[in-house]
């Protein structure tokens, strides 16, 4: 199979082609059969990323395989701008405060700058920016006493949008679970951290929230995994 780069979106409309109405072959999200095997699953990974197993819950988790090693996969996403062609920047601008992806900021169609009496109204004040991203630890070497090869990144999340804390963890992949590519990539959000606690028991914003975040994550994740494993069978071939 000849490898070529995701289609690099151009404005609002191909955002919305790309990643609301396009559905790739591969999926991510992570289905469960139980409400137990959920948390057990969440268990495990809060364990991995120090953060305080009682005061937060995942609400979903994406995955993804990719054939290429995870220290380089790891790279790309330390690389990562809004303009890349994994995220739909004109639809959720990212604005990276001292060019670091350390803070953060997402704003709606890009509409950064609004008139002090906008931000300070009630809908300014929660959806102005639409949320921000805080970096709580960015882990870029692996355990030595590892097997996985795990690193992430890790950011809390405040604003409107409904997300409490928001992770990309990768590690090397897993053969006893049937893994087959070199590396695997999670993508996870979850409320009853820093955000909103109080949305967590709106069903209908619940539903629209993860109708929407599950179809866009979908999109991201299989377009990273097209650019890192176009990168990397180039970067071999010199």
């Amino acid at each position: 199979m000849v490898l070529k780069p995701p289609n690099k979106s151009t404005n609002i409309f191909t955002d919305i082609r790309y990643f609301l109405i396009h559905k790739p072959e591969v999926p991510t999200l992570i289905h469960f059969d139980t409400i137990l095997e959920r948390e057990n699953y969440t268990y495990r990974i809060l364990q991995r990323l120090g953060v305080e197993v009682s005061s937060f819950k995942i609400l979903n988790i994406h995955k993804i395989g990719i054939n290429a090693p995870a220290k380089y996969i790891f790279e790309e996403l330390l690389k990562w701008d809004g303009d890349s062609s994994c995220w739909p920047n004109h639809i959720a601008r990212v604005v990276d405060r001292n060019n670091s992806l350390e803070n953060l900021s997402i704003y709606l169609f890009g509409w950064i700058n609004f008139p002090t009496w906008i931000k300070k109204s009630l809908l300014g004040r929660n959806f102005i920016p639409l949320f921000n991203l805080n970096a709580i630890s960015i882990k870029r070497i692996p355990d030595p006493v590892g097997t996985d090869n795990a690193r992430y990144l890790l950011y809390k999340s405040r604003g409107g949008y409904p997300i409490g804390v928001f992770t990309m963890y990768l590690r090397s992949s897993i053969p006893d679970l049937e893994e087959t590519e070199q590396a695997q990539l999670f993508l996870m959000v979850g409320f009853n951290f820093y955000g909103k606690e109080k949305w967590s028991n709106r069903n209908l914003i619940n539903r629209m929230w993860e109708a929407i975040h599950d179809r866009v994550t979908l999109n991201v994740m299989n377009r990273f995994k097209q650019l890192c494993e176009w990168r990397f069978e180039k970067l071999k071939q010199g």
